[in-house]
């Protein structure tokens, strides 16, 4: 199951608070702190008196506030909590788990089939394994809400590498998914009628031109050496964002000169060898990339080297600054760099060395990352056959 949290929060466990106390001195006010949950923590909040200059009147007024901030806490109120429904602070945990006992008993009395069942369980846990990796900051069940269904289906379309058509099907699940939350008062509507369906022929992402490769280069190399590495590996090693964060230092071979990609990781779950060329090697060496453990993490938190690793859309948000700062058009992507290097190796040295480095299976797929321009060859023209 996803979660071991407990089935429901009563108002006095979302709630937690230190009761009011009055203040006096340069300024006077009544203040506590209470738990506000979109920051997980204890917030304070403070009632200013200074506008009452009568110190009688000031001390009178402070004793009745207290007085009601008190009786108003231990009944359960909360300054930081807009709404009375308590269910929309069940732990999305939670949420998720009764979701996954929803469709067994939907399964099991026919009212959804098999496949879609299992079609649903596999989504729920990628949104799941989405809440995890990127570290977002959502807790309770309102917080699932149109912003954070954005960045997921981004999150799978940018770093995950699936195509609109995917992306489309998610976003199908995903309103389904939140008009039963909504039916069931855990939100308070369906937050992904305001997003659109994507064109499944529209390109989100363009390959860099030269100039623009050579700007990534400068840019990264003064202002994020890490990061510098990690555009490296992508243009060269053709290795998903997805799959980079997995990378170890001990995947890495320096007598091979290459880099192992395990089953479990491998977007096809088939483990998997790629060449790591000349340059990142050397640039590896002079990050002294390989004075870490092993066991270490090639990205972790930090972008550099660690046993903790690096949250998945680290990648686009680092890109996605410098791409403000070079005025990139927003069709360059962080993924775009592993276009670039596909178009740039099959140029170089062939579409059959491009292919296997970016392990496809088979020449027509890798074919689509290289855009040839339309040409009448002047020789077709005055051809003759033997027709």
């Amino acid at each position: 199951m996803y979660s071991k949290a407990k089935n429901f929060l009563s108002t006095k466990e979302i709630i937690g608070y230190t009761l009011p106390r009055i203040h006096r001195g340069k300024s006077y006010y009544v203040d506590f702190f209470a738990y506000d949950p979109t920051t997980d923590r204890l917030k304070r909040k403070r009632y200013m008196l200074d506008r009452y200059h009568n110190r009688a009147e000031r001390e009178k007024i402070a004793a009745v506030l207290v007085y009601n901030l008190t009786h108003k806490l231990l009944s359960g109120w909360n300054p930081f909590v807009n709404t009375t429904n308590t269910r929309q602070y069940t732990e999305l945990g939670v949420v998720f788990d009764r979701y996954i006992t929803y469709i067994e008993a939907a399964e099991k009395k026919g009212i959804l089939k098999p496949k879609t069942a299992t079609d649903y369980r596999s989504r729920l846990k990628q949104l799941s394994v989405f809440t995890e990796e990127v570290g977002a900051k959502i807790k309770y069940a309102y917080q699932l809400n149109t912003a954070f269904a954005v960045d997921f289906l981004d999150y799978l379309i940018l770093d995950k590498d699936l195509s609109a058509k995917s992306r489309n099907n998610y976003r199908t699940w995903l309103s389904t998914f939140c008009t039963w939350l909504a039916e069931r008062k855990y939100i308070d509507r369906n937050p992904i009628e305001s997003i659109h369906m994507l064109r499944e022929d529209e390109k989100l992402r363009s390959p860099l031109e030269a100039k623009d490769l050579r700007k990534v280069r400068e840019w990264t190399q003064q202002n994020n050496p890490s990061f510098y590495l990690a555009c490296m590996m992508e243009y060269y090693t053709f290795i998903r964002p997805d799959e980079l964060r997995y990378i170890k230092i001990g995947d890495i071979s320096i007598t091979e000169q290459s880099v192992y990609i395990s089953e479990s990781v491998a977007k096809n779950r088939k483990g998997q060898v790629v060449a790591l060329n000349d340059t990142v090697l050397k640039l590896m060496i002079e990050q002294h990339i390989f004075d870490y453990p092993s066991q270490d993490y090639l990205f972790g938190a930090n972008m550099t080297p660690g046993p903790q690793q690096i949250y998945v859309n680290r990648f686009r948000l680092e890109w996605n600054k410098m791409r403000k700062e070079l005025n990139f058009p927003a069709s360059y992507q962080f993924y775009s760099l592993k276009d670039s290097g596909i178009r740039d190796l099959a140029n170089a040295q062939g579409i059959v060395v491009a292919r296997d480095q970016a392990r496809h299976s088979d020449i027509s797929v890798t074919n689509k990352y290289l855009k040839r321009p339309k040409v009448v060859h002047e020789e077709t023209k005055h051809f003759v056959g033997d027709l």
